[in-house]
């Protein structure tokens, strides 16, 4: 009997730090959810991975230039919601001339399935300017510039005979390449439409844009001619209306201004 009068208040006692630790974790719950919305509205995802399709055309020493498709895969580091830098692969057609006087009078005609890679950044505006608190500011905080480097990796089916006997021999053979590696720099303008999920954060985005890639050689067009004969003194070029769609993961990281803006 002594030893369960002795034992009674040892009970009471674990009781007591139950219900106690109970109270902990509520408490601990509810100031998480506090700093949790304080934070709403603050936080990005660190990663995405997107994909774009673009209107493409060419601007060689070929005088008419076809329009095409092309699409791309990018993989994305967000080193904060307005500065993503993305490594891009892209696939495309560029193609031009024909072997009409009418359309070339030389008779040149190029396709070109090319393939290119470049790593780019995009600086928005929200990165520069204090938007809180403006609705105009805010909606125009996505618009963006931005540059890079890239490789692009021609492969030409290229008309090299001259077929017009008013130019020249027919036996003569236009110089070039069909097969060539090129430098490129790409300058970049566009707009990024953010879409939020459910704690705030932009999870997707949807891209328009316009790009315009300088590229260093002779291989778009896989003719290299002459400029003491031909008109040739431009470099090479071409250009993208791009839309793309973006799906933003990976770790949750806080900025200093809101990404997101409630009112």
């Amino acid at each position: 009997m002594e030893e369960l009068v002795n034992a009674a208040p040892k009970i009471v006692i674990i009781d007591q730090l139950l219900a106690l630790r109970k109270y902990i974790l509520f408490f601990a719950v509810l100031f998480a959810a506090i700093g949790a919305k304080a934070q709403a509205g603050y936080n990005y995802y660190e990663m995405g991975v997107g994909t774009d399709v673009s209107y493409v055309r060419g601007f060689t020493n070929i005088p008419r230039q076809d329009n095409h498709l092309a699409v791309a895969l990018n993989f994305i580091y967000n080193y904060n919601p307005y500065l993503p830098i993305e490594a891009e692969i892209q696939k495309g057609t560029l193609s031009g001339g024909d072997t009409t006087v009418a359309v070339d009078r030389y008779g040149r005609k190029f396709k070109n399935n090319y393939l290119a890679f470049a790593l780019h950044a995009d600086v928005q505006l929200g990165a520069a300017i204090d938007y809180e608190g403006s609705w105009f500011l805010s909606a125009v905080k996505n618009f963006y510039v931005g540059t890079g480097v890239g490789f692009i990796s021609n492969s030409n089916k290229v008309q090299r005979t001259n077929l017009i006997l008013a130019n020249g021999p027919l036996t003569y053979v236009f110089p070039g390449k069909d097969n060539s590696i090129n430098l490129m720099i790409p300058i970049r303008v566009g707009y990024e439409f953010r879409i939020f999920d459910y704690y705030n954060e932009p999870s997707f985005a949807i891209d328009i844009g316009y790009i315009h890639n300088i590229v260093f050689g002779e291989g778009l067009d896989g003719y290299n001619d002459p400029t003491n004969k031909f008109k040739n003194n431009a470099v090479d070029q071409y250009r993208q209306f791009v839309v793309g769609f973006k799906y933003y993961f990976g770790n949750t990281v806080s900025y200093n201004k809101l990404v997101r803006d409630f009112r």
